[in-house]
């Protein structure tokens, strides 16, 4: 019985692998081939989507700030990569890769294994905007053989991050590691800041953020906000998201001068629930409001390895960093710098340490660590990174 069901597996591997070689060598680089036969089209921009139903991040305010131009043919296409099967995702691709052999330039902010295996046209020029800034824990070819990664080989044969003519970062600090992550020659990865942290240095854009959140969580008006932003665990198909709060316990010791809300990963299909009857204190906001919309109006922000640190630098605020489970996660997917020596606040472990730092927050907070931080991990984000990405289209 067990010789069977090893067969059954050993069988079933092999024909994954082939149907694998089939959809990415084959089938969809002879699909965009055909497609080709039309003629580009001089001003047509795709963006393209890899997981979700609408655009992310900074695809967003560039799409936005080209969209008011004038100047631009716009199209998208939502692959719902690892969020859909069999004839959905095909016919996802079938229209991405429709609308890719026609367009002049082709805007992600994701890993494509699709865009990567097709003969791109000589015409179309790729750009990866990214959807963080900084360069925090390990991703694409940083990560073969750790727990998160695949294997060198695979990641050799099916590359996610072929085709790229720019990529841009936040920084001429990070640059080396999104060089070794993405697996690229230098000269490709462009330090012209982020796009969408442009909003940021929009004051009417951070102000009327507040007043979102408060028409979503009236309770926190009069009241100081703490993000707890906490990254993904596991891989993305399955992603779950950390449940080491007592939001009973903080409601009875913060609860008379902080609100709390959550905002999990995109990934995390079920975030852990907050009792309703702390409603007037903690919420899970994730659906609601965007991260910037958050950002833009934390008066602290827990974390533990996710990059909106970066982004939150900009404000020059107190950060805590919640990091219980630092040695396994070090472990399945590592960084690119120390962690301790990274993190531009108090690292904590515990319920009591968190709950102790923010309630000493002023004597824990070291602003000038922040500012070295944003002006070691953000220096080219300025307000204008969006101006010079469209130069370098144009």
């Amino acid at each position: 019985m067990g010789f069977t069901r090893i067969f059954k597996k050993t069988i079933l591997k092999r024909l994954k692998r082939i149907y694998k070689h089939f959809r990415y060598k084959i089938y969809f680089p002879q699909l965009y081939k055909k497609y080709c036969q039309e003629p580009v089209r001089e001003n047509k921009i795709l963006f393209l989507e890899m997981r979700f139903g609408e655009l992310s991040n900074s695809m967003q305010h560039m799409y936005d700030v080209m969209e008011q131009s004038g100047n631009y043919e716009l199209a998208c296409a939502y692959v719902h990569f690892n969020f859909s099967r069999g004839r959905e995702f095909t016919e996802n691709v079938k229209h991405m890769l429709k609308e890719l052999a026609t367009s002049r330039c082709v805007i992600l902010d994701e890993a494509s294994i699709i865009l990567s295996c097709v003969p791109l046209r000589e015409e179309t020029m790729a750009i990866n905007l990214w959807h963080g800034c900084g360069a925090f824990k390990k991703f694409g070819r940083s990560t073969a053989e750790l727990k998160f990664g695949a294997s060198a080989a695979t990641l050799d044969k099916y590359p996610n991050y072929g085709n790229l003519d720019i990529v841009t970062v936040s920084s001429p600090e990070v640059i080396w590691a999104y060089e070794e992550a993405m697996n690229l020659p230098k000269g490709i990865v462009h330090a012209t800041g982020i796009s969408r942290t442009d909003l940021f240095y929009d004051e009417s854009f951070v102000k009327s953020r507040r007043e979102k959140v408060y028409s979503v969580m009236p309770e926190a008006r009069n009241k100081k906000i703490i993000l707890y932003a906490p990254t993904f665990r596991g891989h993305v198909a399955s992603a779950t998201a950390p449940n080491e709060i007592d939001f009973y316990r903080f409601e009875q010791e913060l609860g008379e001068e902080y609100v709390l809300i959550s905002k999990h990963h995109p990934f995390v299909k079920v975030p852990p629930e907050i009792p309703e009857e702390l409603s007037h204190f903690a919420r899970d906001l994730t659906k609601e409001l965007s991260i910037e919309d958050l950002i833009c109006c934390a008066d602290i922000c827990i974390s533990d390895y996710s990059s909106l640190v970066f982004e939150y630098s900009l404000f020059e605020k107190p950060m805590i960093f919640y990091a219980y489970d630092y040695e396994d996660y070090c472990d399945w997917r590592g960084f690119y710098y120390d962690y301790y020596e990274l993190t531009p606040g108090p690292v904590v472990t515990t319920q009591d340490e968190l709950l102790s730092t923010i309630q000493n927050i002023d004597k824990c907070f070291d602003r000038q660590k922040v500012i070295d931080f944003k002006e070691k991990f953000m220096g080219s984000c300025d307000g204008h990174a969006t101006e010079r990405i469209l130069s370098m289209i144009e």
